[in-house]
């Protein structure tokens, strides 16, 4: 049940990266010019306290270097290279597992 949760919402993360990618596709060609939309800026239009608690969160439970460097860093990713690296990530952990050649399994 694990699996089919993990492959299942793993493909609607990798549909929403895909979309993502459209959008940003569409507005580099309006705009002649490469464009990317980060994830920060995407987190902040749908809910901006929640990206706030979860900054504010970070900066209290881990050492201050690990928000600058790390955390902002990954922030300013494109939406759909974070969402397509989570959404494989979700499917290759809901795969099955190969069966094993000449062994038996116990």
């Amino acid at each position: 049940m694990i699996r089919f949760l993990l492959r299942f919402f793993g493909l609607w993360i990798l549909a929403a990266a895909f979309i993502f990618l459209v959008y940003d596709g569409t507005k580099s060609i309006a705009a002649d010019a490469v464009y990317f939309t980060k994830a920060k800026d995407m987190w902040s239009n749908f809910h901006q306290e929640s990206l706030e608690a979860f900054e504010t969160w970070v900066m209290q439970t881990f050492p201050g270097w690990v928000f600058d460097p790390v955390v902002r860093t990954v922030l300013d990713q494109p939406t759909f290279l974070l969402l397509g690296i989570l959404g494989a990530i979700m499917i290759i952990a809901g795969r099955k597992k190969k069966p094993l050649i000449g062994y038996a399994r116990r």
